[in-house]
């Protein structure tokens, strides 16, 4: 030992020093104060981010909008409707590509374990022989019987390498792993934000399939009265000529054939929303049945703008794989200095295996050793500028992920609002063409039955068409209030603080997802109509029952 000490103080402290100075890169102070380790150390990036929203500005002060700390663990339940709570369970229990994620993170879980055994010995390994050796007599050698020419070799023994971390190549690669593993964690978090958007959404398209075809419905039967009432008064002689009974046939017919499109869309909603429930395409109107358009309450909480560095995965995400690519510029510039290496070998040798492991047998080596690639540089340098400029890449990137996130929350907000102005000005739009209608037709069956008067079905036609499309869009534009709110908190990135612990606040990338403990050694084939096993959900609030629908 105090020979290995005197040769660090006089052979590799004064070699360290002078490769410091001959490198140029890291500096002696610098390289103590990034704990020993060459390269540049990592802060946490800059990223333009507005200081309010757009609607809750002095000059707009939307109060519909509030900058309240909010909790969006569970945000579907401001809809309070049970079936889409239910929806939200099984697709957090069964969703395939949520598990794909998470084995992603027991993947970045490993390749951290296998970093941090780069600390240690890098090469160790032990070795065993036996050999059976005959001399040869021609030329003669000191060998004169042929019981002396044959003899037996056994060996036994370990050796290891260990590259000392003078430079932080290994801490680094370590530091590394570590936010790859926050990362793969944020990844996980953005795909169940994006699972629980899309299983509401898909969920709100349904049902608005069902409020528009319902009001198509409902509106072709009064188109088949009129048809009726025309068509027989027409057969006893009354005031009703073959153009009225065919216009009303025509618009009957009409507002029928609008229906089979909206019968596709439910139906591909439905399609879409199982294969988020992990299990095959399936008839689910018989487990949802007819539902309302879920109620959105008319105020959104959502916080200040800053939020979004810390609540959306993606930002997190991009900000992780940034850190992580900066310590890939230390690990570069590492290659610049020179490698220390301490060797050692110990076994044991014998002709006989019942020696093997006597004192005399014994044999063994250790001692320090170094590489320079001194002849390298232009790669080597090329190399680190090569890390730099995909560092610099990452963090545009970084700071494009925190402005898209912006843009998407201000595209939710004025979606929702506005949706909302929309559907106040369709519903009283609707009202006045009921009371149109209603006027217009008393006015032509008036005439129908008076002799001598004479008035146009065409213009009842006319509103009873107006009144059909407005009532569709109304619908449209109740299910566009649910769409933009969904679309608000899931830019805000709600929804990801369910998993494991997190759900208390805990934000560590060390809490799996569920059913991703550990894969077992053979995994059963499931039957495709039975969802996956995965560890129990804690009870989500089931809310109040939705509201029955309204009379349009």
């Amino acid at each position: 030992m105090q020979r290995l000490a005197r040769f660090w103080r006089v052979a590799v402290a004064p070699l360290i020093l002078w490769a410091l100075c001959l490198c140029g890169c890291t500096g002696f102070r610098q390289y103590a104060q990034n704990g020993f380790k060459v390269g540049p150390n990592y802060c946490l990036p800059q990223a333009a981010v507005a200081e309010q929203w757009i609607d809750a500005a002095a000059d707009k002060k939307d109060h519909r909008v509030r900058q309240d700390r909010t909790d969006l663990r569970q945000w579907w339940a401001v809809f309070n409707d049970q079936a889409l709570n239910g929806l939200i369970e099984r697709a957090f229990r069964q969703n395939l590509s949520l598990r794909e994620a998470g084995f992603r993170v027991l993947q970045a879980r490993a390749q951290l374990a296998m970093a941090r055994g780069d600390l240690f010995p890098q090469s160790q390994n032990s070795f065993g022989s036996f050999r059976r050796t005959g001399s040869s007599l021609n030329p003669p050698t000191s060998v004169t019987s042929d019981a002396g020419r044959f003899f037996n070799q056994w060996a036994f023994g370990f050796n290891l390498a260990w590259e000392l971390d003078l430079w932080g190549r290994y801490r680094r690669a370590v530091e590394a792993a570590e936010a790859s593993l926050e990362a793969s964690a944020a990844d996980y978090d953005g795909v169940l934000v994006t699972l629980l958007g899309d299983v509401a959404a898909n969920y709100v398209r349904i049902r608005t399939a069902q409020e528009r075809i319902k009001w198509l419905a409902a509106s072709a039967r009064v188109q088949e009265d009129v048809w009726t009432y025309l068509k027989t008064r027409a057969d006893v002689g009354f005031r009703v000529t073959d153009l009225d009974v065919a216009q009303a046939a025509s618009d009957l017919k009409r507002t029928a054939a609008q229906i089979p499109p909206l019968e596709i869309e439910q139906r591909q909603a439905a399609n879409r929303l199982c294969i988020l429930l992990g299990v095959p395409p399936s008839d689910l109107q018989k487990e949802l049945g007819l539902g309302s358009i879920p109620i959105a309450p008319p105020e959104v909480v959502v916080g200040i703008p800053a939020d979004l560095l810390r609540q959306r995965p993606d930002v997190r995400r991009a900000e992780r794989l940034l850190a992580a690519q900066a310590e890939q510029i230390g690990i570069a510039q590492a290659d610049l200095y020179p490698i220390f290496t301490i060797n050692g070998t110990m076994g044991w040798q014998a002709r006989e295996f019942a020696h093997l492991f006597s004192s005399k047998a014994f044999n063994g080596s250790v001692g320090p050793s170094f590489q320079w690639n001194l002849l390298n540089y232009g790669r080597i340098v090329n190399h680190v500028r090569f890390q730099d400029a995909r560092f610099r890449e990452l963090l545009v990137a970084y700071q494009e992920t925190v402005l898209r996130a912006n843009e998407e929350v201000e595209n939710g907000l004025v979606s929702f609002l506005q949706a909302q102005e929309r559907t106040r000005r369709l519903d009283e739009s609707v009202r006045a063409a009921k009371i149109a209608r209603e006027a217009a037709y008393a006015q032509y069956e008036h005439a129908v039955q008076v002799a001598g008067l004479v008035t146009d079905f065409n213009r009842y036609a006319v509103i009873e068409r107006d009144l059909i499309q407005q009532g569709d869009l109304l619908a449209q534009a109740r299910g566009e209030i649910a769409l933009g709110l969904i679309q608000v908190y899931r830019a805000l990135g709600g929804g990801w603080e369910i998993v494991g612990g997190r759900a208390s606040g805990e934000d560590s990338p060390e809490a799996l997802p569920p059913g991703t403990v550990e894969p077992p050694a053979e995994v059963a084939p499931v039957p495709a109509d039975k969802p996956l096993p995965l560890s129990p959900l804690p009870p989500l609030p089931t809310g109040k029952p939705a509201k029955p629908p309204g009379d349009h």
